[in-house]
């Protein structure tokens, strides 16, 4: 349990926590003026509340911040988890604690809305409430306008509808090229209207099966009464709505009604893709960023997220697909398919596709609007993404380069430019494991293929461009390994060296393309200091493996001998040249007379 030095009112917290119940709940945890800063879930309340207090030392240091703020705590018991689930929800809408994660504002997407007026209008708006929006049923949110709109035209040449700001006593134009059945003038019925009303609810629900049927049924009947022509443009809407859900659907019928989630996290952000899907189609799909504020899991991101986008979204789906079972969310409130096959495996991939195009595009615009890159390097990068037609900014260049020396002590470096920066904590040494001899081609292929290989297994983001040091022959080593091995889309350029070991010019393509670039211009210097970086990263590391197998070889295969004892004597004396011409009384006193007398003797008797 923590001190007063760390929190001045562990006293009277250690109190409260007396009197928490052991039942599953909701705490909020209190700072000194009264305002909530974190709100969580539990199983057991006692045990997860205690736990902040508790192992302080063993946090991260944004929990040590929370604790360090916690004035009083507040819980409150429910009947089962799903009800902690949403109550939780619930209350972080209300307060916005400051240590929880939360879905960006989502006003900026666009809707759908169904007004509730005693004639409803379908409108496109980007407001979910608040403000001088009419009330009504939103639909959404959507990726964005052009999809929307595309739903929209669709609906409008299925239904009539009117788009009136207030309703006269006259038809209007729209009535006469027949986009509005004039209920203003009683040429509809309220009846007749709000039944075109429901049938455009079930097409934004994603209920195509049933408003298909009533269509068909009634163009049968028209044809029946011989009412041909009014048969024949029902027959071009049951047309128009098939060529729409066929358009619509990527996988098969049988995903009756499920939300898919995938999500993507870094040290300071996670993104979250959702899908809704019914019927095999997709009714909408949007991404959201989270900035982590306590170091969160991607699970217990998740745990918080789902519940939300749930509500959200107003989703009728039992069933969530996603990459990870997430402990938290409760089995009775959705069912979880982790890890799934088929067709749920296809919409899965869709929405990681989704997710990961959405993360380079926050990763880009924060590099332009919060000073990640530098403007100067953004200029850069952009420079390349349209010299080598990348689909977009670089902003992660990852560069690989081999060092050894006539094949002994193999091994290979990896840096990472962010944002045209070197990102050095993404550096990554390799030892090479499974090549004999200096084979420089095999070797890169080892190296990236376990890299990449991990890198998709783990589900982590992948680099926005590869650069290998080398010319076309390193290039195609590449492109197998990724394209041909693990099925990867990573776009590839080579760093070409001229006689005199100096940067020379940007491959390209397959078969490669030149790339000019005069030895003056910045986006040379660029490329020049990344595959300076690699170069000096890779031989750095190859001669400290070099110089620990000569340290082997001296002193750690005498006899008796061990690291620990080799490295004492080399620190004391600082070579083996000095080690060797010390008396053995001098070593006797330095590592005892025993193995003093194994390195004397060793090293007098080699010489």
């Amino acid at each position: 349990m923590i001190d007063s030095s760390i929190n001045p009112n562990i006293d009277r917290i250690v109190t409260r926590l007396k009197t928490i119940p052991e039942n599953p709940g909701v705490y909020q945890h209190l700072d000194a003026d009264g305002k909530v800063i974190y709100v969580g879930k539990a199983r057991n309340l006692q045990r997860r509340v205690s736990s902040y207090f508790s192992h302080y030392d063993d946090k991260s240091a944004k929990i040590k911040m929370l604790v360090r703020n916690i004035y009083d705590i507040r819980v409150t018991v429910v009947a089962s988890e799903v009800d902690a689930l949403l109550l939780e929800n619930n209350l972080i809408k209300r307060y916005q604690p400051r240590y929880n994660s939360m879905l960006k504002d989502d006003k900026s997407y666009p809707y759908l809305l169904l007004t509730d007026e005693e004639y409803p209008r379908l409108l496109y708006t980007r407001r979910h409430s608040g403000g001088r929006q009419p009330k009504g049923h939103y639909f959404g949110p959507y990726p964005n306008g052009r999809i929307l709109r595309e739903l929209q035209d669709i609906i409008r040449q299925l239904f009539q509808y009117r788009t009136c700001d207030t309703m006269g006593r006259r038809p209007c134009m729209k009535h006469q090229i027949g986009l509005c059945g004039a209920p203003c003038a009683g040429l509809q019925s309220r009846e007749d209207y709000l039944n075109t009303i429901d049938n455009i609810r079930r097409i934004l629900k994603g209920d195509f099966g049933d408003i298909m049927s009533d269509l068909k049924a009634k163009m049968f009947a028209l044809a029946d009464e011989q009412r041909f022509e009014e048969a024949e443009a029902m027959k071009r809407k049951i047309h128009l709505l098939e060529e729409y859900q066929s358009r619509s659907t990527v996988v098969g019928t049988n995903v009756k009604d499920v939300d898919v989630v995938s999500i993507l996290s870094d040290d300071r952000y996670a993104y979250v893709n959702m899908m809704r899907v019914k019927n095999g189609t997709i009714i909408y799909s949007f991404s959201n960023e989270i900035k982590k504020q306590l170091d969160e899991s991607d699970e217990e991101i998740l745990a918080t997220v789902i519940p939300e986008l749930h509500q959200q979204t107003e989703s009728t789906a039992t069933e969530v697909v996603l990459q990870m079972p997430v402990p938290d969310l409760p089995d009775d409130y959705l069912t979880q398919t982790a890890e799934p096959r088929g067709d749920r495996r296809k919409l899965l991939e869709l929405s990681l596709r989704n997710v990961e195009s959405y993360q380079k595009q926050c990763r880009h615009q924060r590099a332009l609007t919060q000073g990640d890159a530098a403007p100067q390097a953004v200029k850069l990068l952009e420079r390349i993404q349209r010299a080598l037609q990348l689909p977009t900014l670089p902003m992660n260049i990852e560069c690989f380069d081999n060092s050894n020396t006539q094949g002994a002590y193999p091994v290979a470096g990896m840096v990472r430019f962010t944002g045209g920066k070197p990102n050095r904590k993404e550096y990554r040494k390799f030892n090479i494991k499974t090549v004999e001899g200096p084979d420089d081609y095999a070797s890169m292929a080892e190296v990236i293929l376990r890299r990449y290989k991990r890198l998709h297994d783990e589900g982590q983001p992948l680099p926005d461009l590869l650069i290998v040091d080398g010319g076309a022959g390193q290039m195609e080593v590449a492109r197998e390994v990724i394209q041909d091995q693990l099925h990867l889309n990573i776009p590839i350029a080579g760093l070409a060296k001229d006689d005199r070991h100096r940067t020379n010019e940007l491959l390209y393509g397959f078969p490669p393309k030149v790339v000019g670039l005069k030895p003056t211009d910045p986006l040379f210097h660029l490329l020049e200091q990344i595959q300076n970086e690699v170069h000096r990263f890779a031989i750095t590391f190859h001669k400290e493996k070099r110089s620990r197998g000569t340290f082997r070889t001296s002193l750690t295969d005498i006899p008796g001998i061990g690291p620990k004892t080799a490295h004492d004597l080399l620190l004391r004396y600082g070579s083996v040249k000095q080690v060797s011409i010390q008396t053995l009384e001098d070593l006797s006193a330095a590592i005892g007379p025993a193995k003093a007398e194994a390195v004397y003797n060793h090293l007098h008797n080699n010489q």
